[in-house]
């Protein structure tokens, strides 16, 4: 697949505005790698985050399963517009010097579509190991080739990088939520899990099952290794140059050893980390 189609410069000012104040205003904690960025790689990155809060505001929003369906199916039509040269939407125009810059696959724009179609569909609740890998390649780790290609990461050790991280960090936040999730009627943890402790495949029972807490943990511990892998990975690429892959491992792995350290047996209030220590963590990466 080439990016030749997409031209560049098809942004406005007032795009790149857009984009922005809807990365701040979503108060991620991707936003600390994001902002130290260059200039341009910021903006893509921007871009892409943007991207990936319209697509995934849909599949949370309240239309009926139809609805979300067509709007996605929308996202799917701008997408081809985009490698057409001719995108509509203010963040799909703001894609398009990234994608020409940067190589920016739309393979993988379309596999984060694919990925929130599937809570679109209808709650998520006990999937299959191999059904929570795929949704966490397809809503982390494609994500995750995006920015490594942003970064400047060599192949094939980038897109191995997104797909270790991406996972680290999707079972760590899917870990933080589980109270939230529960209460829409979500469950993301495998099946397979639940089954071998006997906790029922219903969100409402397993959320306060007296087991529940073993599952968390062994889900916990396949996020450790998938960290773990991320460093060895990291440790092999330009430290200048992955500076904000070694800040969201650095935010997400103190996460998920917030959530390990206070226990499963607790899942409210959510495990957060403040504004400054995401912004302290971020500073001693970049020395």
């Amino acid at each position: 697949m080439t990016t030749g189609a997409v031209q560049v410069g098809l942004s406005t000012g007032r795009d790149q505005a857009e984009v922005a104040e809807r990365v701040q205003q979503a108060g991620t904690s991707f936003y600390w790698a994001m902002r130290l960025l260059p200039r341009a790689k910021r903006e893509a990155m921007f871009a892409v985050y943007a991207f990936c809060r319209a697509v995934d505001d849909i599949a949370d929003g309240d239309l009926p399963a139809d609805r979300k369906a067509a709007a996605l199916a929308l996202w799917r039509d701008e997408i081809d517009r985009l490698y057409a040269g001719a995108p509509a939407d203010p963040v799909a125009r703001a894609l398009a010097a990234p994608v020409g810059r940067f190589g920016l696959r739309k393979q993988d724009f379309l596999a984060v579509i694919d990925g929130v179609e599937m809570d679109a569909r209808g709650p998520i609740v006990a999937p299959t190991m191999a059904e929570l890998e795929l949704y966490c390649a397809r809503v982390a780790g494609a994500v995750g080739c995006l920015s490594v290609r942003i970064f400047g990461a060599p192949q094939p050790a980038g897109d191995r990088l997104a797909a270790e991280l991406g996972e680290a960090v999707q079972l760590t936040n899917l870990l933080r939520d589980i109270a939230e999730d529960a209460a829409v009627g979500r469950l993301y943890l495998p099946r397979e899990l639940l089954s071998e402790a006997g906790v029922p495949a219903s969100a409402a029972v397993a959320r306060d099952h007296p087991r529940l807490a073993e599952v968390c943990e062994r889900v916990a511990e396949r996020a450790e290794t998938r960290f773990r892998a991320a460093a060895k990975t990291l440790a092999g690429l330009s430290r200048r140059d992955l500076k904000p892959a070694r800040i969201i491992r650095a935010i997400y792995h103190r996460l998920l050893q917030r959530l390990r350290d206070r226990g499963f047996a607790t899942l409210e209030p959510p495990v957060r980390l403040g504004r400054w220590e995401k912004l302290a963590i971020a500073l001693r990466n970049l020395l």
